[in-house]
């Protein structure tokens, strides 16, 4: 899925003022609350392994 967000993002940020389109804004936040999540439940499986 971070993929195709990252994709997606690229193809709007090709566009010129493609950066002050909000999907961008969310597809980037989005993913990077995804990435945090991810990254919490990795660590707290080592801690309780």
């Amino acid at each position: 899925m971070a993929r195709l967000t990252l994709s997606a993002v690229e193809q709007l940020v090709e566009q010129p003022g493609g950066w002050r389109e909000p999907m961008v804004h969310r597809a980037l936040l989005v993913s990077g609350l995804s990435v945090l999540l991810s990254s919490l439940a990795v660590l707290q499986e080592q801690h309780g392994a």
